[in-house]
């Protein structure tokens, strides 16, 4: 700072000094005494002091110009509109009389056909806890990008039992998609065991990012119907606040998330307490690190259910099933891969009308008890499976419980004509192998046998020769080809 004021100070001496010299050069002018030699010095003082005062910086800065008005974002706040923060009264009219505001505030054109683009417009919780006795639900269909944020959303003693707090619906419209892009952000929703949290219905990009659900009812948590790409992160789902180890698991009901239409994702999110954790009845979707600690199957829970017999087209990755497992109807087109199995937790395949194809199960951990717990198993109380194709269990780190596999490899040693390696305590489904390789190595020198493949019936492979011979007989089967 010190170097800028002098840097400034001596071009203004500078200048002063130009000046005041010019000044009584030309006061002598004036008497009429100067020499042409005076005349010409004073001429050249003149111009150095006309550069100086022209390069001269400025000593008061011209004011800034002020900067152009920007509009910002639309922002309703809820507590203007006369919610109660405190949670003591109801705040249901004021939150809908803001919702309404915003639903009908300036739109910046369309997004799909229909939907009114309402520009990023927020509704703003203001980090209140809010009273909510019925549905909180825009007045009709057509409204996008928006966002409703930073607050607590408390179910009334008598909010209605088959209702969500937040809605997302409108049954009397005619638009193919009645919602676009609506972001539901840094929410706790509870739902005081009446009805349920969030349901998205019909509705194209929707996000619930970082929430809090607890406290549903004897249903959905969040209920995902129709529409497109519902994106669920970063959230916490749980009937009952606990943190495992609760003494009224054997009674925990409801079920976390519902997904009950196509392309959405549920990504990094923990659900703690449910009966089911996730239902899922839509195609193409995708289930990444979740983690599900929910009602134990020992107890009668499920993680994770795939009810879509005959095309589930699913995948389930890097996520973490936490003594409770998944089961999947008759699934077709089904990836279960880097997923982590704890407490005997395992994945069952359920027959419907015994189709099977397309799914893969690889490199997962499972980690039991040591109490001969099958990693997979079936389900054919209700009929056979008899369509089986493309199906690969294989390539899975197991401890304490029983590895079951479509691929197996095995050898038995003997002394005779013929040799069979059981593969029944590996191999998932009974009395099936479709492809097998095996290599007859004779320990005796110089012997060189006839042998063929006499049988793969009941999952026992039988190799025999026309001599007896010493030696090793190594198999490797598919049942999955």
């Amino acid at each position: 700072m010190e170097l800028r004021k002098s840097q400034v100070a001596m071009p203004v001496f500078l200048a002063i000094m130009s000046l005041m010299v010019s000044q009584v050069v030309f006061a002598e002018k004036d008497s009429g005494s100067m020499s042409p030699h005076d005349r010409a010095l004073a001429e050249m003082q003149a111009l150095k002091a006309s550069l100086v005062r022209r390069n001269l910086p400025a000593l008061v800065s011209p004011p800034p110009t002020p900067p152009q008005a920007v509009p910002g974002p639309r922002v309703y706040q809820v507590i203007s509109y006369g919610a109660d923060p405190t949670g003591k009264l109801d705040s249901t009219d004021a939150i809908l009389k803001a919702m309404e505001e915003a639903f009908d505030g300036p739109n910046h054109g369309v997004l799909m056909q229909g939907i009114n683009d309402l520009g990023g417009a927020r509704i703003d919780l203001q980090g209140g806890s809010y009273l909510i006795s019925r549905p909180l639900r825009f007045p009709s269909a057509g409204a996008g990008n928006l966002l409703i944020s930073g607050g607590t959303l408390r179910a009334s003693n008598d909010f209605p039992v088959d209702r969500y707090l937040i809605e997302l619906k409108d049954e009397s419209s005619k638009l193919q998609y009645i919602f676009e892009y609506i972001t539901l952000r840094d929410l706790l929703i509870d739902c005081n065991y009446r009805g349920g949290a969030i349901a998205v219905i019909n509705s194209l990009r929707t996000s619930i990012d970082n929430c809090y659900i607890t406290r549903f009812g004897d249903t959905n948590g969040i209920l995902v119907k129709s529409g497109h790409e519902t994106y669920i992160r970063n959230s916490f789902l749980g009937q009952h606040i606990t943190a495992g180890g609760d003494r009224g698991e054997r009674s925990f009901s409801g079920t976390a998330i519902n997904l009950m239409g196509n392309d959405n994702a549920v990504t990094d999110t923990v659900i703690f307490s449910a009966r089911i954790g996730v239902m899922v009845s839509g195609q193409a979707n995708l289930l990444s690190g979740v983690h599900c600690y929910n009602k134990a199957t020992g107890f009668g829970g499920t993680g994770i259910y795939l009810r879509l017999p005959g095309l589930t087209q699913n995948r389930i990755v890097n996520s973490y099933l936490d003594y409770t497992g998944i089961v999947a109807e008759d699934p077709v087109q089904l990836q279960i891969s880097g997923t982590f199995f704890l407490g005997d937790a395992f994945i069952l395949l359920k027959s419907i009308a015994g189709y099977i194809r397309g799914v893969s199960i690889v490199d997962n951990m499972f980690s039991g008890s040591g109490h001969g717990v099958q990693i997979v198993q079936l389900d054919q109380r209700n009929t056979a499976f008899d369509d089986v194709g493309q199906v690969v269990v294989d390539r899975n780190s197991v401890n304490g419980m029983v590895e079951k596999s479509t691929v197996a490899r095995g050898s038995v040693d003997g002394n005779g004509t013929s040799w069979t390696v059981d593969f029944n305590p590996v191999l998932l489904f009974p009395d099936l192998i479709n492809h097998v390789q095996y290599t007859l190595v004779a320990s005796e020198a110089g012997v060189f046998p006839l042998h063929a493949l006499r049988n793969v019936s009941d999952n026992r492979v039988v190799v025999e020769t026309n001599a007896p011979v010493t030696g090793t007989v190594y198999v490797t089967v598919n049942q999955g080809v």
